[in-house]
């Protein structure tokens, strides 16, 4: 009876349901993302500069949350950094803590 009740998957409704069973585990081969490069890094930036309003607009966008380096590909020591410059920036009222 239970098994009435269960989706009409082969499965059960149990693991991945779209997954094919390939030796790859249905991911697909030659897909692959590329590593984002550190933009200060590359420009040789030593300091994040905290009344540079332009240049730190880019890593805080709309709802005004700092952006992890995984979306904005910055080395950690420039995340750190640049997390130090906006909540600066802040408190100067030169970038807003949120958005209406």
């Amino acid at each position: 009876m239970a098994d009435e009740r269960r989706s009409g998957s082969p499965s059960g409704g149990r693991g991945r349901g779209n997954a094919k069973n390939t030796k790859d585990g249905g991911q697909r081969r030659g897909m692959f993302r590329r590593r984002k490069i550190c933009k200060f890094c590359t420009e040789k930036v030593d300091y994040i500069d905290y009344k540079d309003a332009k240049m730190l607009l880019p890593f805080v966008p709309e709802r005004a949350k700092i952006l992890p380096r995984r979306i904005s590909g910055v080395c950690a020591m420039h995340q750190r950094k640049l997390q130090t410059a906006i909540k600066r920036a802040r408190q100067l009222a030169l970038l807003p803590y949120m958005t209406d």
